[in-house]
């Protein structure tokens, strides 16, 4: 049995997903678009023109595989009560991606040493996601 996060970013899915490349190194197992379905989906379901969206795709982070789509239409996306994290073996590294991930977010918690990780911070990055970034745990 695996759990896996699905995230929504209704209408910003292709953009979060180059970001997780470029900042996290994520690897793309899978990508559809909606007018690749063998189905058309009943009318009133999918916002108009959204053919080229992305119905649903799977991506690689290190071991850990994260499923995400732009939904049925334009949303705004909001992640409450979910954070995901990103354990790392080296300081170094945590600080790098931490940043990486703070480039155009928020910072919640910056990153610095606290008494149970030797890093820790918490960044909700710019489509909202919110990540916890830890080292030497």
């Amino acid at each position: 049995m695996q759990v896996q996060p699905y995230l929504f970013f209704y209408g910003k899915c292709e953009e979060a997903i180059e970001f997780y490349k470029e900042k996290l190194g994520a690897e793309v197992d899978a990508l559809m678009r909606f007018k690749e379905a063998p189905e058309k989906a009943p009318p009133g379901t999918i916002a108009p023109g959204w053919d080229d969206k992305v119905m649903h795709s799977s991506f690689r982070i290190g071991d850990s595989a994260v499923m995400a789509s732009d939904g049925m239409g334009p949303e705004e996306a909001t992640f409450k009560g979910i954070e995901l994290t990103l354990s790392v073996e080296s300081e170094a590294e945590a600080d790098r991606l931490f940043n990486a991930l703070a480039e155009g977010g928020k910072v919640q918690m910056p990153i610095a040493k606290t008494f149970f990780a030797k890093r820790f911070g918490v960044v909700a990055d710019r489509f909202g996601v919110s990540w916890m970034v830890i080292a030497g745990a």
